[in-house]
């Protein structure tokens, strides 16, 4: 689904590529067929954000807002398990494994729980069920760090709710086929 790679690429650390490609990545936006008009939107104006500033700042937001601030990382399972929870590691290799058997590359300086990887998986999984049914195993990580990315108004907690809103609609998906 070519939604999850471009939240995938929006919610990665902002570079000069990422800066230099602005156009073409809304154009992507305006034909995506899987996402509302409202999330099109949603889209449009974070890339209107971006544009707007100068690339520097952009960099020194996101080191401030996901790395500096433990509240924010990406890194889902640090919300999802304490610091010392044993559970953390098993699932950080089943996450590998997930990735390896797609033939998705792992960058060696990301731990593979960092949700512009997760995005990236799930827009290479064969449909779109499945990439939600993923993605609902990282809602809950997800809406913790959408609602503190929502009290400092963040411009990136509505791309978090787009990712929250698609791994619940898995849920209702299942509930309604059962």
């Amino acid at each position: 689904m070519r939604l999850y790679k471009v939240l995938s690429v929006l919610l990665d650390y902002p570079d000069r590529e990422l800066f230099e490609h602005l156009d073409e990545l809304a154009q992507v936006i305006k034909h995506l067929e899987e996402v509302s008009e409202e999330e099109c939107q949603t889209l449009q104006d974070f890339l209107k954000t971006l544009g707007g500033r100068p690339l520097t700042d952009l960099q020194s937001d996101y080191v401030q807002t996901f790395d500096l601030t433990p509240d924010n990382t990406l890194h889902l399972t640090h919300h999802l398990f304490d610091e010392q929870d044993r559970a953390r590691g098993p699932t950080l290799v089943k996450l590998v494994d997930y990735f390896k058997r797609a033939g998705l590359e792992l960058d060696r300086h990301e731990l593979p729980d960092h949700l512009p990887l997760l995005l990236e998986y799930a827009s290479i999984l064969e449909d779109g069920a499945s990439a939600r049914t993923f993605l609902r195993e990282t809602s809950a990580a997800v809406a913790v760090i959408a609602e503190n990315l929502e009290k400092i108004a963040s411009p990136y907690a509505p791309l978090l709710r787009i990712v929250e809103q698609h791994g619940r609609m898995a849920v209702v998906a299942t509930v309604a086929t059962a």
